[in-house]
């Protein structure tokens, strides 16, 4: 008999600075499916709150887009993953002090897979930033 041990996921918080006073950039490449194709993925569709995100030819996922604030945050729900809790999201920070942006990333992984996470968001972020110059 196999034993699948299903672990529970965990929250993940990943701060990224942008050095930028343009909100309405940054806005645009997390929040819109022209945007989020540039850096994200290969090809980003949308049909109502239903994102359909492609990498390459075969690989596909559909995340419905589950709750937003304009110019603030998005946060959406792999379709695919069972557990209802589970988002990940996208929110831009404004500190004034410094008149910069800070993306929050908030996403879910297994204990032992939080380092690949993580590498996988800072190399979207390092397309974010080549992207848009930042």
């Amino acid at each position: 008999m196999i034993h699948i041990d299903i672990m529970s996921k965990e929250k993940v918080h990943i701060e990224y600075m942008l050095n930028t006073a343009s909100g309405n950039i940054i806005w645009n490449m997390i929040s819109t499916p022209s945007g989020l194709s540039n850096w994200f993925a290969d090809e980003v569709t949308a049909q109502d709150k239903i994102f359909t995100f492609q990498w390459g030819k075969s690989e596909k996922k559909t995340a419905e887009l589950i709750n937003q604030r304009a110019g603030s945050f998005v946060r959406f729900h792999w379709k695919d993953d069972i557990k209802s809790k589970t988002y990940f999201e996208l929110r831009m920070d404004y500190n004034e002090l410094t008149g910069d942006y800070t993306l929050v990333i908030t996403d879910y992984s297994e204990p032992n897979e939080q380092s690949d996470l993580k590498e996988l968001w800072n190399s979207q972020i390092e397309d974010l930033r080549r992207v848009c110059g930042l």
